[in-house]
């Protein structure tokens, strides 16, 4: 996995780090990184930049130094757009979301602190979630009479209707043990930070074939979002590409060999 080069961008409340095939992108929204207009219209620009970096195998977000991952919505911000939510918040937030979660490269969440709200939200666009043993999670928006919409639709594709429900109704905040056991997170930091963590699998991840986790985001994406025989049509289509690829024909080859392969992404 290169990890040569090193190239950082800061979008206002967002800082971007390649570092050779993984980017990281650090929220820079005070303490606890309130999902603002700002910080949306920051990761939004983000988002262009990761779509631009041709390199990437990976995304890993994160909170910095932060006290939280993300603590959900400002709000402060909603007396000025309670007339017009959808025109000044509901929509561009959604947008930015899909957007992250259409990025084609693996992307984790590292969580190193609360993750509430509209913070939870933004893990869950991600593809993998990892927390620190004593984070918490939860959409706690009925507290304050609100709805995490499409934090709702995710956390129930992710862990079911009932215990979606359950969260959703009584806004509560769970931890990390119980949010691995009920397929929230998929790992917990053992030691050190989730970043730590996050950047371990990244790793890991970037060492497989880049091809291969593409079609196979995509393939995961399609059994929840298209009729099964659609889903099965993509994967003769991808799994074809997969054959004529050079990345198959040199993992054979280096699996043969003994060695390490040298994937190109073609």
């Amino acid at each position: 996995m290169d990890t040569t080069g090193i190239a950082s961008q800061t979008v206002s409340e967002v800082i971007l780090q390649v570092d050779g095939c993984v980017a990281e992108v650090r929220l820079a929204s005070g303490p606890l990184n309130l999902v603002t207009r700002a910080l949306l219209r920051s990761l939004n620009r983000t988002i262009d930049a990761l779509e631009a970096q041709s390199g990437l195998r990976c995304v890993i977000v994160h909170g910095g130094s932060a006290r939280a991952f993300c603590a959900g919505s400002d709000i402060k911000e909603f007396a000025e757009i309670f007339a017009d939510a959808s025109e000044k918040k509901i929509l561009f937030e959604d947008m930015v979301l899909r957007r992250l979660a259409r990025l084609p490269v693996p992307t984790i969440a590292a969580i190193d602190g609360p993750a509430l709200g509209g913070g939870l939200e933004l893990a869950l666009a991600c593809d993998l979630r990892v927390c620190r043993a004593d984070a918490t999670l939860g959409l706690t928006e009925s507290r304050l009479g609100g709805l995490a919409g499409n934090g709702a639709l995710r956390l129930t594709r992710l862990i079911g209707p009932a215990r979606a429900k359950e969260l959703l109704f009584t806004g509560a905040v769970i931890g990390a043990e119980r949010a691995l056991a009920w397929g929230l997170v998929n790992r917990i930091a053992g030691e050190g930070s989730a970043l730590h963590a996050a950047r371990e699998l990244a790793r890991e991840i970037g060492a497989r074939g880049p091809l291969s986790n593409r079609f196979a985001k995509q393939l995961v994406d399609a059994a929840q979002d298209q009729p099964l025989d659609a889903a099965l049509s993509a994967s003769t289509v991808v799994q074809q590409r997969i054959f004529d690829s050079h990345d198959l024909h040199e993992g054979v080859a280096a699996f043969l060999a003994k060695r390490d392969p040298e994937f190109l992404a073609r």
